[in-house]
């Protein structure tokens, strides 16, 4: 696997998994154009149209034709469903959705005059399965899943594929700020997942690597689950433990 010669933008890129993401590009030999509101070189704002085609302009102009986009960008507000303000609700959708939308337009439109690239939605387990109090978040994954099959059935014979990587509970500031908020629990979190841990960045960000990169060529509008085991189990006993036998000798 190598991505020698692309050239990579990164949305949500300061911290967490979008740097881990930019790290592993890069390391596989991508020019990677790392962005988010701050803390990187340059500024993009998903939920801004001209900030975004400001941005892809700047990277054309700097670095060249992006070959590679990763819709990392994202942000959760948690809380019951029958309280959250419309205005979480439309910022949440705004950002992790219509964000990636008018990213993938931007990006997109350029990759399909030049007959060439590979567009990584970052979604998550959530858009599968239902978590409380996350309505929106929920909603916004499985948008951006059902967005990722749509843009990739529609680009595919133009040479653009589209997938999406879906991560489980990942080691980053978000999941470690609600940890220390006490809002989800790491034991419960390492109980009810086989392999007994939470993902480290890294691990997500070799799979997002993979499906941008060519040997990943005849794959596309998928979305790739990356989470221990937490969404195929569905045992009543935690993980760990292996039920005795009922049958004897």
């Amino acid at each position: 696997m190598t991505l020698e010669g692309d050239v990579a933008i990164v949305t949500g890129a300061a911290a967490g998994l979008g740097a881990a993401i930019a790290d592993v590009l890069a390391a596989e030999g991508a020019r990677v154009a790392c962005t988010d509101l701050h803390g990187t070189e340059i500024e993009l704002d998903v939920t801004d149209r001209a900030s975004v085609e400001q941005a892809v302009a700047g990277v054309v102009a700097s670095m060249g034709e992006p070959t590679v986009l990763v819709n990392n960008a994202g942000v959760n507000r948690i809380g019951p469903s029958e309280e959250i303000p419309e205005e979480r609700w439309c910022e949440v959708l705004d950002i992790n959705l219509t964000g990636a939308f008018r990213c993938c337009q931007a990006v997109g439109a350029r990759m399909l005059a030049a007959g060439r690239g590979s567009i990584v939605n970052v979604a998550s387990i959530s858009a599968s399965v239902g978590m409380p109090g996350r309505a929106a978040y929920c909603s916004s994954k499985a948008g951006l899943v059902g967005l990722t099959r749509a843009l990739a059935v529609e680009w595919a014979s133009r040479g653009v594929r589209v997938n999406a990587v879906s991560p489980g509970y990942v080691r980053t500031p978000m999941i470690a700020n609600a940890i220390e908020q006490g809002l989800v629990s790491e034991e419960r979190i390492r109980e009810r997942t086989p392999e007994g841990r939470l993902a480290e960045p890294v691990e997500v960000a070799k799979v997002v690597a993979f499906l941008a990169s060519d040997a990943a060529s005849f794959i596309t509008g998928q979305s790739l689950v990356v989470d221990g085991g937490y969404v195929p189990y569905g045992a009543p006993a935690p993980a760990s433990e292996t039920p005795t036998s009922m049958y004897t000798p």
